[in-house]
């Protein structure tokens, strides 16, 4: 007798099993890219630390600066992987080459303009009312980073490139190469070896510019020589800038630039307003948030690689399927969150100590560490969608939902529980915290409602 045939319950199973599989494979070598990027960060922070406290505040407050800049210009550029990811699907090798070119064109504009508004930074830590010395050593460390911005946009499109072909691995061994180079660039500039004059903070500014050089030229040769990127023929030609792709790119990307930027901004915002409540909520904030942070990675690195998915599927003329893609990466970052949350809860005593032994630090910390366990699930839920929805093209409205949830509903309302008396007594950093977790679920509601409209326009519409 042959064996009965598998049920819809079994078979969606095996399928939902395969698509984890191919969303993970993709996700991962983002995750370890994303995970040693932030690294970089820290190697920094502790290496320019054992210069000084000048040294370390001048490193603080000028990734304050340039980080944010970089959030804008990276959305920008991921415009590149939707449009890729879309062209591969459909199976229009031939139409990448062009596209990127373009792309790269865009990438040395946004990196060259980039750059000097971080050597044109000055006023702005006049404005925040910084030291002379600290804010000279702040802008030498600011003005060096940004040698490095041209190289760091033109990666952003060339990893682009890469991830919407489907291969993530080349993201994920240039940026560990990368902070193994970080680690003895830092020691050589910052304490003077070599031959060369110990330059403190400034020289972490140095070392992070010829690391994105380097990267930049790592990714080039891995284009350059990977057969999988022949068929695009990134380098057969080079022709001018040509303003309607441009157009057609910006018109894509700078809405992601500006939801990214909107979302990550809100939390320099919240360190602002706590800024009169003491040293220890700072501190107790910043803790919380550095750990949220890198939390975070995860599901964003999932959501990047669920624009991967549907767009592909989209490209080949699959609707169906990117919409299955969408709702087993969203299911896969629940899962995730579920994971963190349960942690988060459980150790939030601990991960605190991790940072910090002072008590009233501590308190501080493990009671945001709560809120941060509470928005997980928000919070994967709203990057995940929006992941998808660049798959689809769709970002103008991801952005102004993220403007209305964040700015619109999530601050007011944090700022309102927190400082003011309009709510009841004023509950400080709590009070904000909830506002976040107020704006995080907002955003994720109304994604999720755009995403399932989306993704059902799509399946209706004629092919």
């Amino acid at each position: 007798m042959s064996p009965l045939p598998p049920s819809s319950a079994v078979s969606r199973a095996r399928r939902s099993l395969n698509e984890v599989q191919a969303l993970l494979a993709l996700a991962g070598p983002i995750i370890v890219a994303q995970l040693a990027n932030t690294a970089m960060g820290f190697v920094d922070t502790v290496m320019a630390g054992r210069v000084g406290a000048r040294d370390l505040a001048a490193v603080a407050l000028g990734n304050s600066i340039w980080v944010p800049l970089l959030l804008l210009m990276g959305g920008i550029l991921l415009a590149t992987t939707a449009k890729v990811s879309r062209k591969v699907g459909a199976g229009s090798y031939a139409l990448i080459g062009p596209l990127v070119r373009q792309a790269l064109w865009l990438a040395l504009a946004i990196g060259l303009s980039a750059a000097l508004l971080l050597f044109s930074a000055r006023p702005l830590l006049l404005l925040m009312q910084v030291e002379a010395a600290l804010a000279d050593t702040a802008m030498g460390y600011l003005q060096a980073v940004a040698l490095g911005f041209p190289a760091l946009a033109l990666f952003q499109v060339l990893r682009g490139f890469s991830d919407g072909l489907g291969s993530t691995r080349p993201t994920m061994v240039i940026g560990l190469l990368g902070l193994l180079l970080n680690i003895p660039l830092n020691y050589i500039f910052i304490y003077g070896k070599l031959g060369l004059p110990a330059m403190g903070g400034v020289g972490c500014g140095w070392a992070t510019a010829l690391v994105l050089w380097f990267m930049l030229g790592a990714m080039l040769w891995w284009v350059h020589w990977a057969p999988l990127y022949k068929s695009s023929r990134l380098f057969e030609h080079l022709e001018g800038p040509q303003w309607p792709a441009i157009r057609a790119l910006l018109s894509l990307g700078l809405p992601i630039g500006i939801a990214i930027f909107a979302e990550a901004s809100i939390f320099s915002v919240i360190a602002l307003l706590i800024g009169s409540l003491g040293a220890s909520v700072v501190a107790g904030h910043q803790v919380a948030l550095n750990f949220s942070s890198m939390v975070f990675m995860i599901p964003y690195s999932l959501a990047m690689a669920t624009t991967v998915r549907v767009g592909q599927a989209l490209g080949r003329g699959a609707p169906r399927d990117a919409r299955f893609s969408a709702g087993v990466a969203m299911a896969t970052a629940l899962v995730y969150a579920c994971c963190s949350a349960s942690l988060m809860l459980w150790l939030r005593g601990d991960i605190a100590r991790l940072y910090t032994p002072n008590a009233e630090v501590l308190a501080v910390a493990g009671a945001l560490l709560m809120y941060s366990a509470l928005f997980q699930f928000s919070d994967a839920i709203q990057v995940t969608a929006a992941g998808a929805l660049r798959g689809y093209h769709d970002t103008r409205a991801t952005m102004l939902i993220t403007l209305l949830a964040y700015w619109g509903i999530g601050l007011p309302i944090g700022y309102s529980l927190g400082l003011s008396e309009l709510l009841g007594p004023p509950s400080g950093p709590a009070g904000l915290w909830q506002g976040l977790v107020i704006g995080l679920t907002c955003a994720a509601v109304l994604l999720g409602v755009r995403l399932q409209r989306i993704a059902r326009r799509q399946i209706r519409a004629p092919a």
